[in-house]
């Protein structure tokens, strides 16, 4: 996957052979922004001007342009998952979230560099 940042704001970029152009999405926000370009300094600029726009048309509506991944995050695992961290948490002498936060960077990064090595 491919992917460029800007402004804090992440894209996942892909290549349309039929129509010979790389397009993007904003990624991590539910607001819908995409781009496109013949190549990739042209896609970059697209990229710079999406953000750029999506912020000051936020700001002339009055609205808070969304930020990518608040820090905030809500999911469900079976119970025993939920046993079994929060006693490695407390037998790590932390809290669960400090201990799901390090344990999801390791993985996280451990992903990329699987998928940079690939």
């Amino acid at each position: 996957m491919n992917t460029m940042s800007y402004n804090g704001y992440h894209a996942r970029i892909e290549y349309d052979d039929e129509d010979e152009i790389f397009f993007g999405k904003i990624a991590g926000i539910s607001d819908i922004i995409g781009f496109h370009a013949e190549n990739v300094a042209e896609l970059k600029k697209a990229f710079h001007e999406a953000v750029d726009d999506y912020i000051d048309t936020c700001r002339r509506i009055g609205k808070e342009p969304q930020k990518p991944y608040s820090g905030k995050m809500m999911f469900r695992v079976d119970p025993e998952v939920h046993r079994r961290a929060a006693m490695a948490a407390e037998l790590a002498g932390k809290s669960l979230n400090q201990w799901a936060e390090e344990t999801l960077e390791k993985a996280a990064g451990q992903a990329g560099q699987i998928r940079r090595a690939g």
